[in-house]
């Protein structure tokens, strides 16, 4: 429901505000209605619970949901194919299901996540909560830069439009065409990667635009990487354009943003009402403590077209539940380091992309820019990190490697070959960057 007046600071209090054993309550009983809503009316998820020996009816705690079966990219792939067109796990007829987006498919057939119209309805009343907290009010003007084909991340722009901000449907036009629509109707706020939000900013400056001048963006939200909850990168892009960065996270395989930050920035506030979380050990299944990075696992608690119970999502990933300043209690993520595929394991030692990122975004003598190269060389694995000189650099190339390889190696442990490139050598990103190349084969053997 809209707010009665825009200066409210929460989009819905009672709910934002209660004491964590109310949401620990409220999540139970979503939890217990949701699993019997899977077992009666998903034949995956009844022939799962049964070979695992579980049942809905033992469940009595939040902890209770460890005992069930996980789920993963690849079971969402195999049962859409064993059981066209949307897979066994749905648990609703065909004509109850009024949306669907499909993932991009590059590993495989693309899999479809599909929606009720109250499953629909209440994903954008969250999108809406989630703007709305992050400063997003009715006199703003937003461009919504993301994908609509099929990407979950389109709809959202629908709760802008709840919340009756002015919504501009933009999408993925050219960079010169979006600066133009930001320039003629003064967009306030827009959404899209971290990398893009700083290669648009480079091509503007380009163009000879004055991003605090020529243009009135304050608010950017961006998603589909890691960067926007490495502060250094976060600082850049918001030096780059005299704006506020939000980092939201979101996956196409439940809905659209799941958490997102509030105008503290001090994590991502999660969709508790709406989604489960475990973060566990990645070679154990364990809970790992509170602030520890671990995968997280995700079990919906109101999707009712396809219930989600404990999907496996690579993602590695951190959380706390101390209280946040803007007075909201939900848990919130405190970023995501990287993926258990990204991951690279360089003689025994766990980097991510992530971590080489806010060392390259840290340092004012470097672009930001950077790739990672794996190779094994003499049955060893080398490391090369590609980084750019700023244009305005006048040190020697050398001095500069050196630098960055003893941060590298302080911070990570993981040495690595430093190269330096002039400014604009590297590949941008018009959506999400491809940060490494692993020349390695075998690399698990």
């Amino acid at each position: 429901m809209l707010m009665s007046t825009q200066h409210r600071p929460y989009w819905d209090e009672a709910l934002e505000t209660q004491p964590r054993e109310d949401w620990a309550a409220l999540k139970l009983q979503l939890l217990q209605k949701h699993l019997h809503h899977a077992y009666n009316n998903s034949p995956y998820y009844r022939a799962s619970f049964d070979a695992a020996g579980v049942h809905p009816e033992s469940v009595r705690s939040l902890d209770d949901i460890r005992r069930f079966p996980f789920i993963n990219k690849q079971t969402l792939r195999e049962r859409q194919l064993a059981v066209p067109p949307f897979g066994d796990l749905v648990a609703v007829p065909e004509r109850d299901i009024v949306y669907i987006s499909a993932s991009s498919g590059s590993t495989g057939v693309p899999t479809a996540s599909p929606f009720t119209a109250q499953d629909f309805d209440e994903w954008i009343d969250y999108e809406a909560r989630q703007f709305w907290s992050s400063g997003l009010r009715p006199e703003d003007r937003y461009a919504h830069s993301l994908n609509f084909s099929l990407f979950v991340g389109g709809p959202c722009v629908l709760g802008a439009q709840k919340l009756g901000a002015l919504s501009i449907h933009a999408g993925t036009v050219p960079s010169e065409r979006l600066l133009a629509i930001a320039k003629q109707f003064q967009v306030t706020a827009i959404w899209t990667t971290p990398s893009y939000a700083w290669y648009l900013g480079e091509t503007a400056v380009k163009e000879g635009i004055d991003l605090k001048k020529d243009l009135a963006i304050r608010r950017i939200f961006v998603a589909g990487e890691p960067g926007g909850s490495i502060p250094e990168t976060r600082q850049r892009i918001e030096a780059l354009w005299g704006a506020s960065v939000y980092d939201y996270y979101g996956l196409s395989d439940i809905f659209g943003s799941c958490a997102g930050m509030c105008e503290e920035k001090d994590g991502l506030h999660w969709a508790e009402d709406h989604i489960l979380v475990e973060v566990l050990h990645p070679d154990t299944n364990e809970p790992v403590e509170e602030g520890a990075r671990g995968e997280m696992v995700l079990t919906t608690l109101k999707k009712s077209a396809r219930p989600m119970v404990r999907f496996r999502t690579g993602d590695i990933v951190s959380f706390t539940s101390e209280p946040c300043g803007c007075g909201r209690t939900s848990i919130r993520l405190q970023g995501v380091h990287g993926r258990l595929d990204d991951m690279l394991i360089i003689k025994g030692a766990n980097l991510f992309p992530s971590d080489v990122e806010a060392i390259a975004r840290r340092d004012h003598d470097l672009t930001g820019e950077y790739r990672l190269i794996v190779e094994r060389q003499n049955h060893l694995d080398v490391l090369t990190v590609e980084v750019e000189r700023s244009a305005t650099f006048s040190g020697r190339d050398e001095d500069l490697a050196h630098h960055f390889g003893r941060q590298l190696k302080s911070i990570t442990g993981v040495s690595a070959v430093v190269k330096i490139l002039p400014a604009d050598t590297l590949p941008r990103a018009t959506h999400k960057a491809r940060r490494v190349e692993d020349r390695r084969s075998g690399v698990w053997g």
